[in-house]
């Protein structure tokens, strides 16, 4: 790896690549950036992915780009919609954003293999069971 941290890559790579007119209003960020959760599970994201990436001579960065980078940075940047959104740019950070709102949902909802890895494992379970079926005598 390139980058030992998420802060190296942020502080080495990142940030110093990336140069936008942050305003607050066409674009968002915090300058405590680490202080949100998104923030820092997107820019995770981008620096596992970049040193997966950087490996493909050829099209690696590309894809980076691309696929990564341009929408996780658009999203982070959104002045609207990102986590950044009540931060006022270079000046200054706020913590009022919550999580997202949610009711509790009725648990059965999500039993089944597709939502949860113990009805995965129960579905593979009972599979097992039925490809079990005893020998026959042959004699």
């Amino acid at each position: 790896m390139i980058f030992a941290s998420l802060v190296e890559f942020y502080d080495d790579y990142l940030s110093p690549i990336v140069r936008r007119r942050v305003d607050g209003v066409h674009l968002a960020w915090c300058p405590d950036w680490w202080t949100h959760p998104e923030a820092i599970a997107r820019l995770a994201t981008l620096w596992r992915a970049f040193e997966y990436l950087r490996h493909d001579a050829a099209l690696g960065m590309s894809h980076w780009w691309l696929q990564h980078a341009d929408p996780h940075l658009a999203a982070l940047m959104h002045p609207l919609t990102g986590p950044f959104a009540l931060c006022s740019g270079p000046e200054g950070h706020t913590a009022e954003l919550g999580p997202l709102p949610g009711n509790p949902s009725p648990p059965e909802m999500w039993d089944h293999p597709a939502f949860s890895i113990h009805a995965a494992e129960k579905a593979a379970a009972q599979e097992r069971e039925g490809a079990e079926v005893p020998e026959q005598n042959a004699g």
